[in-house]
């Protein structure tokens, strides 16, 4: 157990590989990758720069969707109109027409496979609070907020070009994480290939996304295209126990999306391997504790912390714990005192919890007078140790 503690901040030697700073070189204009199991960053380019997301920010209309599933607003099997406005869209369309009513069900697979255009405006108008596409578009950037994405304004349910519509890549990953982990049975219809709507659309009725073919595990999520924007994936896949999301956006071609986005894939999974930084039933530091029957807590991590780490490397990681102390007792087991941070080189920090190992209540009459004690003491006579 590490004991030594200087103005409440311990660096640890961890002996584990550091991140390479420059990993993967992209073409993207911004990247973002992230491994879902362990919450490791492995690539970050200008994450948090707002950009146009063009159909990629169809996930949040299909997420605000999942949600009205979810508490009973819409059913599968309930059929919705469809509105002048709905149907004057073009681009990436169902062909839907004013004399529809089409199914929920439908709709969605038509967004997710087919990159609809109507069919988002479709669930838009039925679920806005004015029964407007732009009153739907608020409502998204309301709840995008409430979910951390800090960097994303939606003008309108689709992605088609407008000012002011803006989304960030890591907010994009935000939400791909949101949507495989809050609706793991609708997830499933992102890895559909093929979705014929009654057979009024015979060129538009395979899924855009390039690695759902490759055996490579990939089952989502959405891709994106338009002048301004480039040629953009919010993707997801699985190999083992590992699933790694990653957004990239401003590419030239669909071919370099396919090209990239196959890369990535692989550098994720072959080139990192999971290490266990700590367990949860091990304390890596401790704690001061002031007024307490005993003068330290060890301090362990919340759940057993496992990282990404280069198969190749031969650095140390720098990390540390940081919190406000000595700690005042009665302290629970269990209580957050602290947080690990861990400094992977050339990437965003990373930040646990670390609680209490062990209750340790209040020190009696005689801790309490010895403590005083020894501070009227240091104010009469000052630190011993200042005359070192």
């Amino acid at each position: 157990m590490l004991s030594s503690l200087r103005s409440s901040v311990l660096t640890l030697g961890l002996a584990l590989f550091a991140l390479p700073a420059h990993a993967f070189d992209t073409t993207a204009r911004a990247a973002y990758v992230i491994d879902q199991t362990t919450g490791t960053v492995l690539l970050s380019k200008e994450a948090d720069q707002p950009l146009p997301p063009a159909s990629m920010s169809k996930l949040m209309t299909l997420y605000v969707a999942f949600e009205a599933l979810r508490d009973g607003r819409l059913t599968l099997d309930e059929t919705l109109p469809v509105s002048e406005h709905a149907m004057s869209y073009g681009g990436s369309t169902m062909f839907l027409n004013t004399q529809d009513r089409v199914r929920v069900e439908d709709l969605l697979r038509g967004i997710i496979v087919l990159s609809g255009n109507d069919a988002c405006v479709v669930i838009a108008e039925a679920l806005s609070p004015d029964g407007t596409e732009a009153g739907f578009a608020r409502y998204m950037t309301q709840r995008a907020k409430q979910m951390g994405m800090d960097n994303s304004n939606f003008a309108n349910s689709n992605g088609w070009p407008a000012a002011g519509h803006m989304m960030s890549v890591h907010d994009l990953a935000v939400l791909a994480d949101r949507l495989i982990a809050d609706f793991p049975e609708y997830y499933p219809l992102f890895a559909e290939e093929i979705f014929e709507f009654d057979g009024r659309a015979p060129s538009n009725k395979r899924n855009r996304n390039p690695l759902l073919k490759l055996g490579i595990g990939a089952d989502g999520l959405k891709t994106g295209h338009t002048q301004e924007a480039g040629y953009g994936l919010v993707g997801s896949a699985k190999q083992g126990d590992r699933r790694v999301i990653f957004v990239l956006t401003g590419l030239d071609s669909t071919a370099k999306r396919a090209e990239e986005a196959e890369a990535v894939v692989n550098w994720s999974f072959r080139n990192f391997v999971e290490r266990t930084v700590a367990n949860a039933d091990t304390p890596i530091a401790e704690a001061k504790v002031w007024m307490g029957a005993q003068k330290t807590v060890g301090l362990v991590p919340e759940e057993d912390l496992s990282l990404l780490f280069p198969v190749l490397g031969d650095k140390n990681i720098e990390a540390e714990v940081v919190y406000d102390g000595p700690v005042n007792a009665p302290i629970e087991k269990g209580q957050q005192l602290a947080e690990l941070v861990i400094k992977p080189e050339g990437l965003p920090e990373i930040r646990r919890p670390l609680l209490a190992a062990e209750a340790v209540p209040a020190g009696g009459f005689v801790v309490r007078m010895m403590t005083v004690g020894g501070i009227v003491l240091t104010d009469v006579i000052g630190n011993p140790l200042d005359a070192l």
